[in-house]
């Protein structure tokens, strides 16, 4: 199966091709290419690149959050459209699961983490018996830093950009995993994404939204401007 994964909701977004779980082309696109606008000459690059058609995409991976509000966004439109356009099928992935995987450690209690600003982070926790064998734990959430430090016990795995800020904060006795494998990566997220399309998940693309776990800055102001 072809399948095009589009990874925008990090600082470092990615896109990638592959024909079933095999690698064909992966392309990193920085901070400067995350909207969808500017998606469009990248998709057109991959694609040449493979040697495929935009019809020849059966699946589209996609990030659905948590992440970068701008990024989902994009990453999410470009799906949608996409979608629309080949009649390719769509499968939104969770962001952290994604990161989770990537992390290639056996773990009963694998924490994903990513920086949710203010003092906080996205968190979720996975069993993981290896390859993309997954399960979840404890679904994402955002807790202040504090509170999911004070939560760690000995064991316990971690994995993710969320520990950029937090890392000389960890316990001594928790494993952390290799920082390489903490950035999201596109390849990750088209495997993950067709073993849930083989295993019968789909993503109505005229319903699919990002999912933000939170409101932005501006709905925050908004709903204590209507308090006041």
């Amino acid at each position: 199966m072809r399948t095009l994964a589009l990874e925008t909701s990090s600082s470092t977004a990615s896109i990638a091709v592959l024909e079933d779980s095999c690698l064909v082309a992966e392309l990193d696109l920085g901070q400067v290419l995350r909207t969808a606008q500017s998606l469009a000459p990248a998709l057109r690059s991959i694609l040449q690149e493979a040697n495929w058609e935009p019809r020849d995409v059966q699946l589209i991976a996609v990030t659905g959050g948590p992440g970068s509000f701008t990024g989902l966004r994009a990453g999410v439109t470009c799906a949608k459209v996409f979608a629309y356009v080949t009649g390719a099928e769509v499968v939104a992935v969770n962001t952290l699961e994604v990161v989770a995987a990537q992390a290639n450690v056996v773990s009963d209690r694998l924490w994903a983490v990513m920086d949710a600003q203010r003092q906080q982070v996205f968190v979720a926790q996975f069993a993981f018996t290896g390859d993309t064998d997954l399960r979840l734990i404890l679904a994402t959430q955002i807790v202040d830093n504090d509170v999911w430090l004070q939560r760690l016990v000995t064991g316990d795995s971690v994995t993710g950009m969320g520990l950029v800020k937090l890392a000389k904060r960890l316990p001594s006795d928790i494993e952390v995993v290799a920082e390489e494998a903490w950035t999201l990566q596109a390849a990750m997220l088209g495997r993950l994404a067709l073993a849930k399309y083989q295993s019968g998940e789909r993503s109505d693309f005229w319903k699919l939204t990002p999912q933000y776990f939170r409101k932005s800055a501006a709905e925050e102001t908004f709903d204590q401007g209507l308090l006041k």
